[in-house]
């Protein structure tokens, strides 16, 4: 239901007709310009195979690029696993054709972003100019997840190689070393230039108040873009009614009447007081070529499935 098709459509036009979908939805929207939409590698194996046996979720880049190629609204958002023998063929393979980030779910990906052996994958990475969006903090919309990868301290080996880094979720939730996974992040941003966030998933209902724990800490709110988490804007897991308190009732009875998803997703944020510069600043931060943009401004994150 979240992405606007059944079951049955889905065995007879296949996946292509959900990409479909979210392109008119965002061409529907007053308020974004285009979507991201990632692609998600798979857990890889001691010969550097893809292990499907060990992996939930895979969508393959060829099928995301292909696919956005057809929408003027959709961006390539690549997924590479730096264990593959071939990581950084894939990954100049994917820059070249129009990707504007990396995304990793270390803790279902069984990547250890801080692992010394993935160096010259970061190292051509930030020769590219390609961010790479990691999750970090808790993992709980898969199965099985090794959340100590998911430790935002973990990022600082990429960070030092001069990659720029999207911190998903501003790590909310989980703990490592005794500590929250927030606070372990928080640090890093005086330190690394290069650190960026995004906040997507923070209007969930368990994620109240991160948002504006965030927005008041010294100097993270210039660091964080834009991100919707869809397809998971939708009832019961957000409501505008979570943030009484937070927002004018009146402004948030608006929003509730507010039919396109991404446009109801951006009004919330913003009348809890995120920056409109937050709103802007993904266009800078993913490289977007001056052909792939267009007169709107903010550019959403299209998760699937963290």
């Amino acid at each position: 239901r979240s992405f606007g098709v059944t079951r049955e459509t889905l065995e007879r036009d296949g996946d292509a007709v959900v990409i479909a979908g979210i392109a008119a939805r965002i061409a529907a929207s007053t308020t974004i310009d285009k979507a991201v939409i990632l692609a998600m590698d798979g857990v890889v194996d001691s010969n550097g195979e893809l292990d499907l046996a060990q992996t939930e979720v895979y969508v393959p880049n060829e099928f995301i690029r292909r696919e956005t190629s057809r929408y003027p609204n959709l961006l390539f958002g690549a997924s590479i696993n730096p264990y593959r023998p071939d990581a950084i063929e894939r990954l100049r393979a994917a820059r070249s054709a129009g990707a504007v980030l990396v995304k990793w779910i270390p803790a279902i990906m069984g990547i250890d972003p801080a692992d010394p052996a993935i160096g010259p994958f970061y190292t051509v990475a930030a020769e590219l100019g390609i961010p790479l969006l990691i999750h970090v903090g808790q993992e709980r919309s898969f199965s099985n997840a090794v959340d100590e990868l998911g430790d935002p301290v973990r990022l600082e080996l990429p960070l030092e190689l001069g990659v720029t880094v999207i911190a998903a979720h501003i790590a909310t939730t989980g703990k490592n070393d005794g500590e929250g996974n927030f606070e372990r992040l928080l640090p890093l941003f005086a330190r690394y230039p290069n650190l960026f966030t995004d906040i997507s998933s923070l209007t969930q209902i368990n994620k109240l108040g991160y948002l504006q724990r965030a927005l008041v800490a010294d100097g993270i709110s210039d660091r964080m873009i834009y991100g919707s988490d869809w397809p998971l804007q939708f009832f019961p897991l957000v409501s505008p009614w979570y943030q009484l308190g937070r927002a004018p009732f009146s402004e948030l009875r608006t929003i509730g009447r507010i039919n396109n998803q991404w446009d109801r997703d951006v009004a919330l944020k913003r009348a809890i007081g995120v920056p409109a510069a937050v709103f802007e600043r993904s266009r800078r931060i993913l490289s977007v070529h001056p052909e792939q943009t267009g007169d709107a401004t903010p550019i959403s994150e299209l998760r699937q499935g963290n």
